[in-house]
């Protein structure tokens, strides 16, 4: 298959339809699965263990106005783990300084205060050039061309289908239990 596509793409250069620009390398959507991450609790690991499920990634912060979120984001995981939906939640600190603490100060605060039991992962940087590659991948055109763009605020939701590949963007407004996200879920969770 791959030798099929190199040919495709040497006689679309050869010919002219194609420049050498519009012919560069795109990492495919499964390459989700192999980025390096950390969990909260300091793991290496990837997010290979979620291939085949629904992901909702979110940037999340303890101390911004939209932090009341995990409660919701809590309760569509619920709802969903059994249909294939994981929320997975990347604090950061990019925004205001809102998620000052450590991990295990972010992992309590998460826990005692909105019960979550959604995967947590290390504090990662979601914007400008030390962009975490998994970010990277969410928001660069080459990997994501519908949904690129930097993130604006916490609480960003990107919504990846079932074979690593961004179905659906959602603002720091749009809310876990609106109609908006739960129907994009929804449709997700049924293919």
């Amino acid at each position: 298959m791959n030798r099929v596509i190199a040919a495709l793409v040497c006689a679309c250069l050869a010919a002219g339809a194609l420049s050498a620009q519009e012919a560069k390398p795109v990492e495919p959507a499964s390459g989700i699965y192999s980025i390096k991450l950390r969990t909260i609790d300091g793991e290496d690991t990837t997010l290979a263990a979620y291939r085949g499920k629904v992901l909702l990634i979110v940037n999340v912060a303890s101390r911004c106005g939209f932090t009341p979120q995990y409660k919701g984001l809590q309760e569509l995981h619920a709802q969903n783990r059994d249909k294939g939906l994981v929320v997975l939640g990347f604090p950061s600190n990019d925004f205001g300084r809102q998620e000052p603490g450590s991990e295990a100060e972010i992992k309590s605060f998460c826990s005692t205060k909105f019960g979550v039991d959604f995967p947590l992962f290390a504090k990662i940087v979601v914007k400008g050039p030390e962009k975490h590659p998994l970010y990277k991948f969410l928001t660069e055109k080459e990997t994501n061309a519908d949904f690129s763009g930097e993130v604006a605020w916490n609480f960003t939701k990107f919504l990846v289908d079932r074979n690593g590949k961004v179905i659906a963007r959602f603002g720091s407004r749009d809310k876990p239990d609106g109609e908006k996200m739960m129907q994009a879920v929804a449709e997700a969770l049924a293919k």
